[in-house]
């Protein structure tokens, strides 16, 4: 598992993931990474956020997983030589608004993982920023290239935003939505 100025931002979770499951630890992928992912690369995000289920481990391994990958920490976020992309875990635990999350996907690439945000959850974390963040609109826009490009739980989604008293930002991002699906003929 070796990174190099070519390894995209994909590659580049894998890895960082397969490195953290092998050492016993297990890093959801959340954020604008799940963001690129999901939206197979309609957003870019320059860093990788991980929730990890248990960071007290992390913080006692002192981040030798990530210094065996060439990473270094550095201004609160880990930094590698031959990639612009950063490394943040953010303290968990893995929730969206006021509701922890328990389960999520596994994708697998050949003998790497990659433990990620479901769809849906992809799109209600973003939606998180443009409900509680002061009308996020760049959060808007990146649930939905999530959504234009993978099946989501609409219901799901309505109903946490409902749970969440953003009924009407809701309807924004839905109204949206329906903007970008194909006409039926």
């Amino acid at each position: 598992m070796t990174i190099k100025s070519d390894t995209n931002l994909r590659q580049l979770a894998f890895i960082v993931c397969t490195a953290l499951d092998r050492a016993g630890l297990t890093g959801i992928l959340s954020g604008g990474g799940a963001a690129t992912i999901w939206s197979e690369n309609a957003y870019q995000s320059r860093d990788l956020d991980f929730i990890l289920s248990f960071r007290s481990t992390f913080v006692q391994n002192s981040g030798r997983v990530l210094e065996e990958l060439g990473f270094s920490l550095r201004d609160g976020c880990y930094r590698h030589p031959e990639t612009p992309f950063t490394l943040e875990f953010p303290r968990g635990p893995l929730a969206i608004g006021s509701e922890q999350i328990t389960s999520w996907e596994t994708l697998k690439e050949g003998d790497l993982l990659l433990h990620i945000l479901t769809a849906t959850d992809c799109v209600r974390d973003r939606l998180a920023w443009f409900l509680f963040s002061n009308h996020d609109y760049a959060a808007l826009e990146q649930a939905l290239h999530v959504a234009s490009k993978q099946a989501i739980d609409m219901a799901a989604i309505e109903d946490w935003c409902a749970r969440e008293g953003e009924t009407e930002k809701f309807r924004v991002f839905e109204h949206r939505y329906q903007l970008l699906k194909p006409e039926n003929p």
